[in-house]
């Protein structure tokens, strides 16, 4: 219980694991972080170990099991709460001020990793929902072009334009209401969310049932990419592989679909018909520490060195989002899509939203299982009446679960 509410350090020289999930070039980077962070406090030692995204989880659920959770580890704001309930998580809460300086969070991220008045986590970086588009494309279609206040029938108008434009290659979007973030984001616009703060579906089956049905027009007029090409591109999207010009995901994914796509991609506010933007900043990522830890002292020294360095934000660049933090926000010399990225997210600070808070365990599940019935409704195999009874019946039973 002293460890678990961030208790004295274990004998010895503090050595603590770190796990967080990545490739091969963040592997590089995170060597370069942690030897600093070494070099600064060279009484503690840091041994990491990374692994791709699934497999990351799996191997966490057999150390949760096992009893073997490392000290320091990354975490996903879909997981956040699911791993807080099973108190497998050390609240950090009685390390702020100590070892921990989360004062420099950004507005909009300094409650991220808080649940129920307790710090189970500490942002890396932040992003918010946007739309991806090749402005150039829209232009020569004549197509209505992205500004703050225009409507998701002017963007369905777009779309349409695009498409008949170039017959196809590329289309206006992706089917975008095979995304359950649109979703949110409507749902946000309305004064809605997707889960109650009890953490219950925060909507109806005939909203979803709606939702899915709105995209059936796009589909029948060929002005999104047909189910048959999405699929036949993964696990590119569809703007990754240059059948689209535009799509809605996260911002800090303007770097891989720059570096994927043909096209020149700006970044754009998301359509509203409220007025309201329905966006905020979300954790790209998370540190937290294990409850077990012999050493909470040693792992928030970590977590705070790594999300409040101005050196260590100058080695990951935008690589992890764009950093949570201010000194490390203010520590890098942007350039590029970073300097994009920074540039759209000051733009729209204004007009962001209060965060949710972290989503129900079993969040996860259910984002996989919108996903499939999605495609079931794209593919037209199911009604969206159906689609959305089946997901809705999915989800009670997942959350009281």
């Amino acid at each position: 219980m002293a460890t678990g509410c961030g208790g004295g350090e274990g004998g010895g020289a503090p050595e603590i694991r770190y796990s967080w999930w990545g490739n091969a070039e963040r592997a590089q980077m995170m060597r370069e972080a942690i030897k600093l962070f070494e070099q600064e406090h060279p009484d503690i030692s840091v041994t990491p170990t990374f692994s791709e995204y699934n497999t990351y989880w799996e191997k966490l659920s057999t150390q949760v099991a096992g009893g073997g959770m490392p000290d320091v580890l990354q975490m996903d704001n879909a997981y956040l709460r699911e791993y807080s309930d099973r108190g497998v998580l050390l609240d950090l809460s009685g390390q702020e001020g100590r070892n921990l300086d989360t004062a420099t969070l950004l507005e909009g991220l300094g409650t991220a990793g808080v649940i129920d008045g307790a710090r189970y986590g500490v942002p890396i970086g932040g992003n918010t929902f946007s739309l991806v588009y090749a402005p150039e494309v829209f232009e020569e279609a004549g197509a209505p072009m992205p500004e703050d206040g225009w409507t998701w029938e002017e963007y369905d108008e777009a779309l349409s334009k695009v498409s008949a434009h170039t017959d196809g290659d590329p289309y206006g979007a992706s089917d975008y209401t095979g995304l359950i973030w649109v979703l949110e984001a409507q749902l946000r616009q309305e004064g809605g969310a997707l889960f109650t703060d009890d953490g219950k579906l925060g909507f109806s089956k005939e909203r979803l049932a709606e939702f899915w049905a709105s995209g059936e027009d796009l589909r029948q007029d060929g002005a999104v990419v047909p189910a048959d090409k999405a699929a036949q591109a993964q696990p590119l999207a569809p703007l990754g592989a240059n059948l689209s010009a535009s799509e809605f995901t996260w911002d800090n994914m303007l770097t891989r679909y720059v570096e994927e796509s043909k096209l020149d991609l700006e970044l754009a506010p998301l359509p509203t018909d409220t007025g309201d933007s329905g966006q905020y900043l979300k954790p790209s990522m998370l540190l937290s520490a294990s409850a077990q830890t012999s050493h909470p002292d040693a792992a928030a020294k970590f977590i705070d060195f790594m999300i409040n360095d101005p050196e260590v934000a100058e080695i990951f660049g935008g690589n992890r989002g764009i950093p949570a933090s201010r000194t490390q926000r203010e520590a890098i010399d942007y350039t590029g899509v970073d300097q994009a990225i920074v540039d759209y997210e000051d733009s729209r600070m204004a007009d962001l939203q209060e965060a949710p808070p972290a989503p129900p365990a079993g969040a996860g599940a259910l984002e996989t299982e919108f996903i499939r019935l999605s495609e079931e409704v794209h593919h037209g195999q199911m009604s969206p009446d159906e689609a959305a009874a089946e997901f809705v019946s999915f989800a009670e039973r997942t959350l009281s679960s």
